[in-house]
């Protein structure tokens, strides 16, 4: 018996060192390669900067800017021919000009091929002021930084470089493929988002362009915030999926709860699922229709997005993400018929995790709205240990925007979800009657199905379910589930789970869902 409890001693020791390894090996990672000296130079002063109490950034003095009206704001132009590196590198950019709602200015910064850094000071020549904003050109004669910028690549025809990336306001940033339009945002960091003690949202204050004769760009941006500092590298490879390869190294100041990793946050009016619909001619108005994980081995999970009545906050667990992102699977122009908001053109965006994003959850927020303007969806990934005081944490990911499904078909993916009233049309219903009736569409997978070795892994909580059924159609390419749910009470949430099983072999992804009256 002792010899049993010694070797198993052993054993845990043994496993205890190599995790004491594994977890050293990672933190190395903390610091940039010595061959890129600047990033390393700005990692480490950002880690400094966290041990000092925060100083919000300055804001703008000069009143006219700060008066600017959304129309005059609107009246302001970049000149195109002013652009950075106008005519000579694949990539140019364009600069935002302050004011108006942008009244904190980032500082930017052009690093050379023998990597000296040069900052770009403000210049009103760079713009052109028509209608209202006319008379502000002899206003400014301060340095006031800018409010961002755009990044220009011939990504669609080689006759004109069209814009696929920008970057304005807080850490936000949006990225766009061929043919794609921009929808929903990407960030570099969440804190706190739906705590109650309110979101606190983190700012790239700096910015270091890199100049480059390559097919790819790299950035570097400086963010601080109360709770944090850290230091993001962007390499952004434009294409038909434009995609990031992302590195932050982030230094907390406080205990932070809840550090949002790889954030999105996009819009959801209304849409073939919802159970509210505004009197309105066009079918479904959203940027994103859905948020998506996939595991360790074909473990994959769809949860359609809503506009709820009321603030939601669900999320999917997991031990390891190997990938999750927000998606507009619906890209059929007829299902939007909106030619001015172009819906169906809205990318959808993908993270393959790295390094860092360890046991978890990916939780989406999902706030009530009346107004495709506003956006009201985030969503994040959230590792189980809080980031605390002092602490650093690196993070690795490969981000990606998608057009429409983002998957094969070797698990059926769900095609749309549906639901309506427990009843035909015209038949009479009881006041007490909380039956709903849900309809799921899966993409029939690849290979041979028989029907007969189907069945339903089918899961409600606070609910049961009746009536439910399967059957193959569009000409069958489509599997069909029905069932009805039935809440315990007027005021329930049901969070439901649905998968195909073609006899104990899970066939599709499964499928999430949260329903509330």
């Amino acid at each position: 018996m002792c010899k049993f409890k010694k070797l198993a001693s052993c054993i845990c020791v043994l496993l205890m060192f190599g995790t004491i390894r594994s977890v050293q090996a990672e933190q190395a990672k903390l610091l940039p390669n010595p061959s890129a000296p600047l990033l390393q130079k700005l990692v480490e002063q950002a880690k400094k900067e966290a041990l000092q109490g925060y100083q919000a950034p300055n804001q703008i003095r000069n009143q006219a800017l700060n008066d600017l009206s959304y129309d005059a704001y609107r009246s302001i132009r970049f000149d195109p021919k002013e652009a950075l590196w106008h005519g000579e590198r694949p990539f140019e950019v364009q600069l935002f000009h302050p004011g108006f709602l942008y009244k904190a200015p980032v500082r930017i910064n052009v690093v050379d091929w023998q990597n000296r850094v040069n900052s770009l000071p403000f210049d009103s020549k760079k713009f052109i002021y028509d209608g209202s904003a006319k008379s502000l050109k002899d206003k400014i004669v301060e340095d006031v930084g800018y409010a961002g910028f755009r990044i220009h690549y011939p990504l669609n025809t080689e006759a004109y470089k069209d814009e696929f990336i920008v970057f304005q306001g807080a850490t936000y940033f949006r990225i766009i493929g061929q043919d794609q339009i921009y929808g929903l945002s990407a960030r570099a960091l969440a804190i706190n988002t739906g705590e109650p003690e309110g979101e606190e949202f983190p700012s790239f204050t700096d910015f270091w362009l890199i100049e480059t004769e390559s097919d790819a760009f790299t950035l570097y941006a400086k963010l601080d915030s109360p709770s944090a500092t850290g230091i993001f590298k962007f390499v952004f490879k434009p294409g038909l999926n434009t995609r990031a390869k992302v590195e932050g190294w982030i230094f907390a100041r406080k205990d932070i709860k809840k550090l949002g990793l790889a954030p999105f946050t996009s819009m959801f009016l209304y849409g073939e699922n919802s159970l509210n619909k505004p009197d309105d001619f066009r079918p479904e108005v959203h940027d994103s229709d859905g948020v998506a994980l996939q595991t360790q081995g074909r473990n994959r999970v769809w949860r359609p997005l809503d506009n709820p009545s009321r603030l939601r906050m669900t999320s999917l667990s997991a031990n390891k993400p190997t990938g999750f992102g927000m998606l507009q699977r619906d890209i059929q122009y007829s299902h939007y018929v909106d030619p001015e908001a172009n819906y169906h053109m809205r990318p959808g965006l993908w993270v393959e995790p790295k390094v860092g994003f360890n046991a978890g959850r990916l939780e989406t927020v999902e706030i009530p709205t009346d107004s495709e303007t506003h956006d009201n969806i985030v969503s994040y990934w959230v590792n189980n240990e809080p980031l605390l005081a002092g602490q650093s944490h690196y993070v690795k990911y490969s981000l990606m925007s998608t057009s429409g499904n983002h998957f094969d078909r070797s698990l059926a993916p769900v095609l749309r979800t549906m639901q309506g009233a427990n009843r035909l049309p015209g038949e009479k219903i009881e006041e007490d009657d909380l039956s709903r009736r849900f309809v799921v569409d899966f993409q029939k997978p690849e290979g041979e199905l028989n029907i007969d070795n189907l069945h339903l892994d089918l899961f409600a909580s606070n609910a049961r379910i009746e009536s439910s059924n399967f059957y193959f159609t569009n000409f069958d390419s489509e599997i069909r589930v029905t069932f009805s749910v039935i809440p315990d009470q007027e005021d329930s949430v049901v969070d439901m789970r649905l998968a195909l099983l073609d006899k104990e072999q899970v066939i599709s992804e499964e499928w999430s869902y949260v329903y509330e009256r």
